[in-house]
């Protein structure tokens, strides 16, 4: 079996379509995972995925690769709360966010602490989706070891963080501006409507013919005047193209597509 037969057994298995990933970086992450797993080549591993639903769920959960972490960049992060938060909010009581491929967590958490100096808590609803249901279950649960918290400032971590036993949970009043649910990228429908769209990080692993179509439906679910908040390795080429215009570096603004 050659990795194109293998790439049709995995969208058939998984519904994830290899097609969307960078063939390069993909075969040598799946190549790597063949080894791990002591198989012989890719028809040896698909038979590993189609009898192991745990082996299945691990393969599901490298494959979407889940770096992630509190207020990652936070000189971005300073930007958000100085700039964009005041801008969504001069002309609305609420605004509505979405954390696409929110991995662990850790992201939306760290957008709900944010917008706590802005708004009571029981006024921020905050979408976050990933892929991995796996990753979504750890989100929910929302407990992290020391490390995880380097980044969180103090203030927000004695207002919303418990400690026991070293291990550091997220409290309830928190997690209930939350709602985590499973969403691709590449095939699910979109939310709409949306003020602020964070995806950090992920986009790099896609094609360009990927990311085109990616953005494009960003730009739908999008607000009028809506912002696409992006990774620090992710600034969009000819964004114009996808309705936007840069707002401040790694920020794009919702405008009309280009024509």
């Amino acid at each position: 079996m050659n990795y194109e037969d293998f790439k049709k057994q995995i969208l058939l298995l998984t519904t994830i379509d290899l097609n969307a990933y960078k063939e390069n970086q993909m075969k040598r992450r799946i190549g790597a995972i063949i080894k791990k797993n002591q198989c012989e080549g890719y028809e040896d591993y698909l038979r590993l995925l189609k009898n192991n639903k745990t082996s299945l769920q691990d393969f599901i959960t490298y494959l979407t690769i889940n770096v992630t972490e509190f207020f990652r960049n936070p000189s971005q992060w300073d930007i958000l709360e100085k700039q964009i938060f005041p801008l969504l909010l001069q002309k609305k009581r609420t605004i509505k966010i979405w954390s696409a491929a929110c991995s662990t967590g850790d992201e939306p958490y760290s957008l709900a602490m944010v917008l706590s100096q802005f708004l009571p808590l029981h006024q921020i609803s905050i979408l976050a989706t990933d892929l991995d249901l796996e990753v979504l279950e750890k989100a929910k649960k929302g407990q992290y070891i020391a490390r995880n918290l380097t980044n969180i400032p103090k203030e927000f971590r004695d207002k919303y963080i418990t400690e026991k036993n070293g291990l550091f949970t997220i409290n309830d009043t928190l997690k209930q501006c939350i709602t985590f649910k499973q969403h691709d990228l590449l095939k699910d429908p979109y939310p709409s409507n949306m003020d602020l769209i964070v995806c950090r990080n992920v986009m790099i692993y896609f094609t360009e013919e990927a990311k085109k179509e990616i953005y494009l439906h960003f730009h739908k679910a999008m607000a009028e005047d809506g912002i696409l908040f992006v990774g620090s390795t992710e600034q969009i080429i000819m964004c114009q193209d996808y309705g936007l215009e840069p707002y401040k570096i790694f920020f794009y603004q919702k405008k009309g597509v280009k024509r």
